[in-house]
């Protein structure tokens, strides 16, 4: 009975390892494979698949005016209302998703050394 709860004792920290590994492997390869298959610009309001609504000045955006995808979140505005908003806030303007991702604290402390 000691011996097989020693035993897994010795295993998760192996299995922990194992699936970080595999965590920090395939997150990047799944990021490359939809940065590669989302469409980029130029997007109009045909493009959108989630409503066409700007939540910004809450027009309709019509199917041949130019769109703004927010990445991550994937709501669209018109590009006027998208790039004003983004001016200032460095935000979606409907969900408040960031636009940037913050360097994690290894990071971060590496670089107050």
């Amino acid at each position: 009975m000691l011996s097989s709860f020693l035993l897994v004792l010795l295993a998760l920290p192996t299995l922990f390892l194992a699936c970080l590994i595999i965590y920090v492997l395939f997150v990047p390869c799944i990021w490359l494979i939809w940065d590669t298959i989302t469409p980029h610009l130029p997007l109009t309001g045909k493009d959108l698949l989630m409503g066409s609504e700007c939540a910004i000045c809450l027009d309709d955006i019509a199917t041949d005016q130019p769109a703004r995808l927010i990445p991550g979140c994937n709501h669209a505005f018109h590009v006027e209302c998208a790039d004003t908003w983004l001016s200032k806030h460095p935000t979606c303007p409907l969900c408040r998703a960031k636009l940037y991702r913050e360097p994690s604290k290894s990071k971060r402390s590496s670089l107050h050394l």
